[in-house]
């Protein structure tokens, strides 16, 4: 039976600023990437979220950005080596801190925004953030845009790694996610994405804007929560695969310190 895993972006509020329904994204989703404080998130809404996620047995990964928190994390910032590499750190272990107090952990790690778009191809920040997950704990899988040389470079580090395709984001015809600021970047309908999602399965493709298909072959699916009727697209996406014969699992195997 083919199988696939389905995350999405959680905790993404910050103080008294909320977004997303992270409780009903929890009952559909088998992985949640938490955001760690740099682009959105803060201690309680972490908790709250590392919490529910443990409760209902979702896999919880650490969702690291550039320090970008009045821009959500969109924005690129020209950071040196070091002080990425500190960032990263700092996140992943801030969020740890708050799992493990709930008697949950981290198990993953995924770049959030600007900072996933740019070590897709920058071999420089990429290696920044591969060189802080090892410091930081080597047995940590690794979640990277599908065919991207990041997952390359996380290979070649020993990581684990797991491939990522978008359900509700456009893609070029060189694999890459068509940018926002371009029109029908972000796909709104729930039945079309469903079955764009069951075909990027079964065949590893996906039709790209410009109509052709080109190759994405995934681990894990991706539903952005803060898109408008987020839980709806991903209820439908998660129906149609386990409809179609798909079973919609966490991606780490029994033994997550191997490698990939």
């Amino acid at each position: 039976m083919q199988q696939i895993d389905l995350n999405s972006d959680m905790g993404e509020g910050f103080g008294r600023w909320s977004l997303g329904d992270d409780e009903t994204m929890l009952e559909t989703v088998t992985s949640a990437n938490v955001a760690c404080g740099f682009h959105a998130g803060d201690p309680e809404t972490m908790t709250r979220v590392v919490a529910a996620a443990a409760a209902r047995g979702v896999q919880v990964g650490a969702h690291v950005a550039y320090r970008d928190l009045a821009g959500f994390g969109r924005r690129y910032v020209d950071a040196t080596e070091p002080e990425l590499v500190g960032d990263v750190v700092y996140q992943i272990g801030a969020l740890q801190g708050i799992a493990r107090s709930v008697g949950a952990e981290v198990t993953y790690v995924k770049a959030h925004g600007a900072l996933y778009n740019t070590i897709a191809s920058d071999e420089r920040h990429a290696r920044a953030v591969l060189t802080a997950i090892t410091r930081y704990d080597p047995s940590l899988a690794v979640v990277g845009l599908a065919g991207s040389r990041f997952l390359e470079q996380a290979r070649a580090a020993g990581l684990r790694t797991v491939a990522e395709a978008f359900a509700d984001r456009a893609y070029t015809a060189d694999g890459a996610l068509l940018s926002r600021r371009e029109p029908g970047a972000v796909l709104h309908d729930p039945d079309e994405v469903a079955e764009r999602m069951v075909q990027l399965v079964r065949t590893g493709t996906v039709e790209a804007v410009d109509g052709t298909r080109v190759d994405v072959r995934a681990d894990s699916l991706c539903v952005h929560s803060d898109s408008p009727g987020a839980v709806a697209m991903a209820q439908a996406v998660r129906t149609a695969l386990e409809g179609a014969g798909i079973a919609v699992r966490p991606f780490l195997p029994a033994d997550p310190g191997a490698g990939s």
